[in-house]
């Protein structure tokens, strides 16, 4: 027959509180949680593109979970999160309570709150991060089919709350993103301007640095030949006036329209025409139209030459917002923003400007205001309080003068006088540019 407890053990277990047991029980469980949501972390991240594929070829259940909640890792990410910080949030209050549960039975207070926070930190950190990562990171698959199941029901359930923080944290990500590019273009700016202080370094050689570092900043609008300067062929044309309207332009490609530059079918290449050279006038030569290349005036033209290189074509249609045609740009535009002007079949012959001293330049006025920065040296963002819409010299100086003006008028800004020189119509054709000291 077994002898009773002794009597100072009866005295101990009676005094403890069951509020203290019922507390360490739950904490034991919560810590047994945190080890489950920490190891499901790395396990389900951790799965490489083979162990995916496998989960596809057995497509068991567990394994078709894995994939659907790999679909959305995002969301997967964020109910993990939220999961894991709730977890351990119920341990430190549990343990706080548990604290002062002791603390009012015992002394002195600070060594049971010192002992009590490093107990949880340990806790926490060994048996809800540690341990269960380093096993997870061995046995990630089998880790992870065992908790998919869970993990779909626990996504559903914490949806209301993972889903604002989820658009949250996009803002948050896209507003930094943003500016840590522009801070990374400054600084690029800056270390350009040490490099290349040196007299070693030729004035080409800059330009074609500044180039580089400016590209990805560049839209498309600000580099595009505007819609007045297109030179497009209309459908209805038949071959002979077709072929008389190339000779007078001599490009190799060009846009074609129906009715108006708002309906651009596609592009013309020239050289498809020569095999057909001698045919009659009827001859059907919209067969030859190739598909158009139509992009947005807001594209980076980074993201254009990349484009351009898959699409292996040369020429795209710009359009505004509306779908109307705005403009059009080809791969020799790209390109000269990195290496300077290229003397092309789009170009006309010479300079766009001339230089007539130090400080007076005639410029035309269809220049974009792009190009006129360029040409001058001054920042790119001279003009941004004061540009508007405006993408062009002419345009600027409509801005600057709040109306149309007439031959001969200046217009004043900063240390920049503009003098109309002439006129197309209504069109700011030539402009002096007289820059003062």
């Amino acid at each position: 027959m077994d002898e009773p407890p002794s009597q100072p053990l009866l005295q101990v277990l009676s005094g403890i509180n069951p509020m203290v047991v019922i507390s360490l029980a739950v904490i034991f469980l919560l810590l047994i949680i945190s080890g489950l949501v920490s190891a499901s972390e790395v396990a389900f991240f951790s799965l490489k593109p083979d162990d995916l594929d496998r989960c596809r070829d057995r497509n068991s259940k567990s394994d078709r979970a894995i994939i659907d909640l790999l679909n959305n890792p995002r969301q997967l990410l964020a109910t993990i999160l939220i999961m894991n910080n709730t977890v351990n949030v119920g341990i430190v209050t549990i343990s706080t309570f548990l604290m002062w549960e002791l603390a009012g039975t015992r002394r002195p207070e600070e060594l049971i709150v010192l002992g009590v926070t490093l107990a949880v930190t340990i806790a926490i950190t060994f048996f809800g991060e540690i341990l269960p990562k380093v096993y997870a990171t061995k046995h990630n698959i089998s880790m992870a089919q065992l908790m998919a199941g869970l993990w779909r029901i626990l996504i559903a359930l914490f949806k209301p709350v993972a889903t604002p923080l989820m658009k949250m944290s996009n803002l948050v990500e896209k507003r930094f993103e943003k500016k840590g590019y522009q801070a990374t273009v400054e600084e690029l700016h800056q270390a350009l301007e040490i490099a290349t202080s040196t007299d070693e370094t030729t004035r080409e050689e800059k330009e074609i640095l500044k180039g580089i570092v400016n590209f990805g900043t560049i839209t498309v609008k600000q580099i595009m030949q505007s819609r007045v300067d297109i030179a497009a062929v209309d459908m209805e044309k038949n071959y002979h006036e077709l072929v008389d309207y190339i000779r007078g332009y001599g490009f190799s490609r060009m846009p074609v329209y129906r009715e108006t530059l708002d309906k651009v079918e596609g592009v013309l290449h020239i050289k498809d025409l020569l095999p057909f050279i001698d045919r009659e006038p009827g001859f059907k030569w919209q067969s030859l139209i190739r598909p158009g290349f139509f992009v947005p005036e807001t594209k980076k033209i980074d993201s254009l030459l990349k484009d351009f290189q898959e699409k292996h074509v040369h020429m795209a249609i710009v359009v505004d917002e509306y779908g109307g045609t705005s403009g059009l740009i080809t791969l020799e535009d790209v390109i000269e923003e990195i290496i300077g002007e290229i003397n092309d079949e789009f170009d006309e012959a010479g300079q766009k400007f001339q230089r007539l001293d130090e400080l007076n330049f005639i410029f035309e006025g269809r220049i974009t205001l792009h190009d006129f920065c360029k040409a001058l040296d001054i920042p790119a963002d001279t003009f941004d309080d004061v540009r508007g819409e405006s993408e062009s010299l002419g345009g600027l100086i409509l801005e600057l003068n709040e109306g149309f003006p007439a031959v001969g008028d200046r217009i004043a800004y900063r240390q920049f006088t503009f003098t109309v020189e002439s006129l197309d119509k209504k069109r700011i054709r030539r402009v002096r540019v007289t820059i003062s000291e």
